[in-house]
């Protein structure tokens, strides 16, 4: 008997995830594909990936050779361009024809393009394919500036693109009056909109462009309002449109707004076809995202199959990192009071917009939106998916756990098995823990190719490690950290390594130790690695773009674009005539000073080009860098001591100056922080830092582990009546411990908050030298301290290194124009946001 044939129409992600679902259930299907690119599926939701160096091939979900062992018949380059539905059969590019029992349309979106005038011109893109990138990519090269419409999830994408292409000078043009309208409230897009203005990027809401300028290529875009915006390149990501003109033209119903009508078998007008994905159009919506294709394909798989399932809708809670930038929202975003009760967290220092919906009994979280940190973002989801009640104090979901400890039954352990973690491949809880449990898996690796989760968008690995985690942890196993999907090592062992291997880059490190091209999170943990090992320019090249954004310019952006200005002040004490220098520096660049906390001047306000100019000014009065920008040593703070003060029983200055010029610029996991108080009266306040030393009649007392901030924690006293030299040398030793052993972006107080044995193995370790590291210890931090250098006097001296201080490479004397100051109190500040 003749087997039934399938025929696809299309070889995306949707298409390909529908022959794979039906090849694990049968075999009993001749199964022909049509694909209209010239490559095989590859996957879309990573494509910005493209420009950081992976390859198609990277990118693609098969095998070269995997449909032909999956007895696939796949046709590349070769649409279909007519449909016969009473012969059923299809006619393609080539001019023949085929005969299907079954015809599936996984024909997916294609980019929507406005209607403006223009719109052919030379310098014009959409964003959707490899050889959309291509094209990009290749005009890139010789265009100043560029502009995309849209700013939805795609715009931002393309923009992020743009920006990796060296296209500094970037911007977004947005119809509605805020960034993201599906997925954010006004107030989250104020928050996104000035984190990515402070990244360069810039903004334009409510703005409708009517034409495209120039003669045969691209000059400028002009908007409603007359005013123009003078631009080389275009890139058009203002939606997706569903690729129904197929089913349109041989009389298969489609919607009034497009998309082909689908019931919940996802059964199109016609019995024998069927539509998935970007192009089916179910209960009068478009489903946009990955998921909801990827159970469409289940459902029909399964269904053809003989079982019975059907799609009821999707989920459309989503989580991205646009630009560096976390961005999530979760079940019913919108919804205000009085249907709820809304709680927000908000702190504009540090970019974060959290938003929770919570129902009027308190009972329930009914949805959220996410800015700047959506690390809780998977937790929130299964919170609100599976109605799990609340604690009495729900507003602990996004501030965290009052008291320290978690509640029992909390977290993911509270989570039913049904709880679905991976929306892509209709993953649960239940079934990532029995693949675990049974000893089917033991890594991540093992996990992702047993159950599928995690292949998809990536979005719910946070949650599968940790369940991978807690239930090795649950069976006795020993659970090895690694730093990210690329290095199967922790960062305790990946110190280890490269220091054995002598590595110097990160390039260095990720061909010896990793594998693919790395990602946002070993990036920056790697560089912090190498600047603690060897002390070199962190700008060097080959780790100068896997830095963090501060250190790419050894200063801290400041809202609005600028950039502060912090030289070092040992110990606090400062000569008149620094002070002096200090003063004419800010006058002459305009900068607003202010007296810190760590008893040194910040001056604000300073453009990118600038920099360089006004730290050779600083360094010729003998200041240096004060690494506030920097994962190291930030200040030691000291009260006057015995030199000026009746109560002082030692010169707490002379030692601060001496502990701050001994570990300046040594990087660890965390900025540190240090004091030294000449008596108990404490006015350094040593007992709030990382490690603190407090004068006694004997010596000194040295505390270590404390921590102000926004959960603040006393440090604890390590050893009392200690010389100078002694508390030197086990400083030395608690550095050069913690910096080889605490987990990433980790201050010293979680450190020993985590350390088995508390503050009696610590100092059993630092003291007692219980593990004989103390000697190889004390060498390798005499090696960081002699290998110092000022970074800010390297990058001066640099004529490679300075030249990236320009906010435009081909005119490096202009600043910025966006950025804007008022008046206050005799200085400036940065003027607020507008909307433009």
């Amino acid at each position: 008997m003749k087997e039934p044939q399938i025929i696809v129409i299309g070889n995306g992600m949707v298409g390909y995830k529908f022959c794979e679902k039906l090849r694990s259930k049968t075999s009993s299907f001749n199964l022909i594909v049509f694909g209209e690119e010239p490559r095989r599926a590859y996957d879309r939701v990573h494509l910005s990936e493209y420009f950081n160096g992976k390859t198609a091939d990277d990118l693609s979900l098969s095998t070269e050779n995997w449909y032909e062992e999956q007895n696939i018949t796949l046709f590349l380059n070769n649409p279909v361009t007519k449909i016969d539905r009473e012969l059923q059969k299809v006619y393609t590019a080539n001019g023949l024809g085929y005969s299907y029992d079954i015809l599936v349309f996984a024909t997916g979106s294609g980019a929507f393009v406005p209607n403006i005038a223009g719109i052919e011109k030379e310098g014009v893109f959409v964003y959707r394919t490899i050889e959309d990138l291509d094209l990009i990519s290749s005009y890139a090269k010789k265009a100043k500036t560029a502009s995309v419409i849209g700013g939805g999830l795609l715009g931002l994408e393309a923009a992020k693109a743009l920006i990796d292409l060296g296209i500094e000078k970037t911007s977004i043009i947005e119809f509605a009056p805020r960034l993201m309208p599906r997925q954010i409230d006004a107030a989250g897009s104020d928050m996104l909109k000035s984190k990515l203005a402070d990244l360069g990027l810039q903004i334009y809401l409510n703005k409708n462009t009517t034409s495209i300028e120039g003669d045969d290529c691209i000059t400028a875009l002009k908007f409603s309002d007359d005013t123009v915006l003078d631009v080389d390149m275009l890139v058009i990501s203002a939606g997706i449109k569903p690729r129904d003109e197929l089913a349109k033209a041989c009389g298969i119903k489609v919607g009034a707004r497009g998309g082909i009508i689908v019931d919940e078998k996802m059964q199109t007008s016609d019995p024998a076809v069927f539509a998935i994905g970007e192009c089916a159009l179910y209960d009068g919506m478009i489903y946009g995202l990955i998921a909801p294709g990827y159970e469409m394909a289940e459902v029909l798989a399964t269904n053809l199959c003989e079982g019975d399932k059907t799609f009821t809708g999707f989920d459309m809670s989503t989580k991205l990192k646009l630009i560096g930038i976390d961005v999530a929202s979760f079940g019913d975003n919108f919804i205000t009071e009085p249907d709820c009760r809304t709680i927000i967290f908000e702190n504009k220092h540090k970019g974060i917009y959290k938003r929770i919906n919570v129902s009027n009994d308190g009972q329930y979280l009914l949805g959220g939106i996410l800015i700047g940190d959506a690390t809780a973002y998977n937790l929130l989801l299964q919170t609100s998916n599976n109605r799990i009640v609340l604690s009495e104090n729900p507003e602990e979901l996004i501030l965290g756990i009052r008291g320290g400890s978690e509640p029992a039954g909390a977290g993911i352990t509270g989570l039913p098995d049904s709880a679905l973690i991976c929306s892509c491949e209709g993953v649960s809880k239940g079934d990532i823990c029995s693949a675990v449990a049974d000893g089917s898996c033991e890594n991540i690796d093992d996990l992702k190719k047993c159950t599928k989760a995690g292949t998809g968008c990536g979005g719910c690995m946070p949650m599968v490690k940790d369940l991978l985690n807690h239930t090795l942890k649950s069976q006795g196993k020993y659970i090895k950290n690694v730093i990210c999907e690329h290095f199967n090592y922790s960062r305790q062992e990946l110190y280890d390594l490269i220091h054995i291997h002598e590595l110097k880059s990160y390039d260095a490190v990720l061909d010896a130790l990793g594998k693919n091209d790395g990602c946002e999170v070993c990036k920056p943990l790697v560089s912090s690695l190498l600047a603690s090992l060897w002390n070199e320019m962190i700008l060097k090249k080959g780790n100068d773009v896997a830095q963090d954004s501060n250190d790419r310019f050894l200063a801290n952006i400041q809202k609005g674009g600028s950039y502060s200005v912090v030289p070092r002040v040992p110990g606090g004490e400062i000569t008149p005539d620094k002070l002096i220098v200090i003063g004419e520096v800010a006058k002459k660049y305009n900068l607003y000073t202010k007296i810190t906390g760590g008893q040194r001047i910040d001056m604000f306000g300073a453009h990118l080009n600038d920099l360089p100019i006004i730290w050779e000014e600083l360094i010729a009065a003998g200041f240096e860098s004060g690494h506030a920008y920097g994962k190291g040593l930030r200040t030691v703070k000291s009260c006057v001591g015995s030199t000026w003060c009746r109560f002082g029983l030692h010169d707490s200055v002379s030692f601060a100056i001496r502990i701050e010029e001994r570990y300046r610029g040594i990087r660890a996991p965390h900025k540190f922080k240090s004091a030294v108080s000449g008596c108990i009266r404490e006015c350094a306040e040593a007992q709030s830092k990382d490690f603190g030393i407090i004068a006694t009649e004997k010596g000194w007392n040295l505390y270590v582990c404390g921590n102000g901030g926004s959960k603040p924690q006393h440090a604890l006293l390590l050893a009392t009546d200690l010389d100078s030299e002694t508390c030197i040398r086990y400083i030395d030793r608690f550095l050069m411990f913690y910096i080889r052993t605490a987990d990433p972006l980790t201050r010293t107080a979680t450190w020993l908050n985590k350390m088995e044995g508390g503050i009696d193995y610590l100092r059993n370790v630092i003291i007692n030298d219980s593990l004989g590291m103390a000697a190889q210890w004390e060498n390798e931090i005499e090696n960081l301290i002699a290998s110092y250098k000022c970074e800010w006097k390297e990058a001066v001296e640099n004529p490679a290194i300075r030249k990236r201080f320009s906010h435009f490479v081909n005119a490096p004397e202009d600043k910025d124009p966006t950025i804007e100051f008022v008046e206050m109190r005799g200085q400036k500040r940065t003027a607020e946001w507008k909307t433009v």
